[in-house]
Formats: C-alpha cells, structure tokens, sequence
C-alpha cells in the first residue's frame, strides 16, 4: 500500500483509505464480528486511514472503531465530522455545540484529540458565514482536535473552503462520473496545501459494475431510501444519477474498456492517477471488499488513451445527468 501526504496534517495515508458509513449499519445491518473483521482487514492490507462521522448509526461506526484500536499497538489515523446531527443541523450552529459534539466523538473513538475533524456538509448559509472555519481554527488551539477540514457537497464550497489558510483537507464527491474538480478544484488545492480525500469513488457502488436493474436494497440503505434526495442531498447516492440511467451509463463504458481492463479497476486507479488526492475513502459491507479495494494501490497508471476515452465519455454522456449541481 503506497501511502501520500494529507495536505498540512502532514499525516503520511494509505492513498486507498477505509471509509466507514457502512459500520453504522446504514446500509443494512453489519454485525459486530464482521464489522471487527473489515477494519482489521482493512489493517493487514496497509489501509491506516480510517473517515466516519458521529452520524453514521448514530454513534456507532464511531464506537466500533474506538473498541477496535484499543488493542493496537499503534492505531492507524482516524477522521471524522461533525454537522449532522440532531443538535446541530439545520439550525442549532454553536460554538459551544460543536465542541461538544466534538469532544463526544472523541470520547467515542476512544482518543484525547481528534486527528482530522471535517464540517460534514452543513448548510450552505451555515458554512459561507465562515463562522464554523473560525470555530475549528479555535478548537485545534486548545487541542480539541488536531487538525480540520471539510466535507462538501458542492465544488463552490469546496472553493471557499480552500482559501481557509488552516484548513488542512477537503473531502469531495470526485469519481469517474463526477470529474469537474480537475479542471478547477484540484490545482487550488495543490496551491494551497490542502489534501483531497474522495468519498464514494464508486457512486455508490454503480461503478463497481456489479449492480443490475433489478436489483433491490435494504429499506436501510441510503441507495433504497435516498435515490432521488429524499432524505439528504441527491449527489449522495448514485453520484446524482437516476439509478436506471447510471445502470446503462455503466453497462455502455465497460464495452468502451479494453478487454483486459476492469471497470473497478480503472474507477480506482483514474482516481489515483490524480496526483492532488491524499486518499480515496472506499466503503465494504464485507472484508473481501476491503482488500478488493486496496488493490488499487498496486495497479499501473492508466494510460494516456484511456484518461482521454474517461474524459469524453464523462463530458458528452455522463455529465448531464448528474442531479443536485456538481
């Protein structure tokens, strides 16, 4: 597992990172076994980057990772967010508030101070105010955490987040189906020292190739519940595309592929080939996903003919029909 440097944290991460929504059981119930065994997984692989939030099951991904490392003799580096809970959102922003949701993450995850806390997409009035970037500034001074950054949504924010002189990281939708950030994002982040962490590399699984019209999910999972926005914002779940569509989307890039290409393979590895990402934050239900994934680390580059071919694909067929703005 190769590892990158996390913008000003200065953290050396496994460039393929665990993410861990799935431990809260919102995708379907995960036991305690298993989901023991996806991070020790996720450890034997090289994977030591680990991103949750104090909303994923409520507390829970954050408590299961906390039992976890008490055994390990050097834990790996855990981020989470805060923003998203109850207390918080949409309306009740304090600074008192997000202390205290902070210091209840901490006490979750089992550590003094919190490696890498994000603002985990909180209103877009909430974060241009600039009064939560103020009040991270102020917790990483008296040690509440060590270092923060954000989560957004949309690539504005991201933006305006970037020009936040402590601002250490930044998380972002980014994948195959969602390249917008190359072209803008990307090179202000490297300007500015901020690391690029990519959640849902995959779209939500639709990138994995795996999935099929008929297929059925969990009344607990997101991708039944949220397919069109009804709970949380659209670009989500299916990177913003109507499942049938990205379904066909998918179907129609894998015959454009070279034959000895992998459609999972070449989501990764186009990810990597980005020299700003610090990490792609990879989710697993199951262990044999995780080393799935870590695998992305050993693969070659791309090459340059097929960087062009994902880009054309993304800009005349993908790109218009991404819901909820890029």
């Amino acid at each position: 597992m190769k590892t990158r440097i996390l913008g000003k944290t200065g953290f050396k991460v496994s460039e393929v990172g665990l993410g861990c929504w799935q431990l809260g059981n919102d995708f379907g119930p995960v036991e305690d076994k298993e989901a023991t065994k996806i991070l020790q997984t996720a450890m034997d692989e090289g994977i030591h980057f680990f991103d949750t939030a104090d909303v994923y099951g409520g507390g829970l991904s954050e408590e299961r990772i906390g039992q976890w490392h008490k055994s390990l003799s050097k834990p790996p580096i855990i981020a989470t967010k805060v923003g998203r809970n109850a207390e918080l959102y949409p309306n009740g922003y304090s600074k008192a508030a997000v202390k205290k949701s902070l210091q209840a993450s901490a006490q979750r995850l089992g550590v003094e101070s919190i490696d890498l806390a994000q603002l985990h997409c909180v209103p877009r009035e909430v974060l241009f105010s600039g009064d939560m970037l103020a009040w991270m500034d102020d917790f990483k001074k008296e040690g509440v955490i060590k270092h923060f950054g954000a989560s957004v949504e949309m690539l504005d924010e991201a933006m305006f987040c970037c020009s936040h002189p402590e601002l250490a990281s930044l998380q972002i939708l980014f994948n195959v189906f969602r390249q917008d950030a190359t072209e803008s994002l990307l090179p202000l982040a490297e300007e500015n020292n901020v690391g690029v962490i990519v959640r849902l590399p995959l779209a939500s699984g639709l990138l994995s190739g795996k999935m099929a019209l008929e297929q059925a999910f969990s009344e607990h999972d997101h991708r039944s519940y949220n397919k069109d926005g009804a709970a949380f914002h659209v670009g989500e779940t299916f990177n913003g595309i109507p499942f049938e569509k990205g379904v066909a989307l998918v179907e129609a890039l894998k015959k454009k592929l070279p034959e000895d290409q992998n459609i999972l393979d070449v989501s990764l590895r186009w990810i990597l080939d980005q020299p700003q990402v610090s990490s792609i934050i990879a989710g697993a239900s199951r262990s044999s996903q995780v080393a799935r994934n870590a695998a992305a680390s050993s693969l070659p580059p791309l090459s340059e003919d097929l960087h062009a071919l994902l880009s054309e694909y993304y800009r005349e067929e993908v790109r218009e029909h991404i819901r909820g703005g890029i």
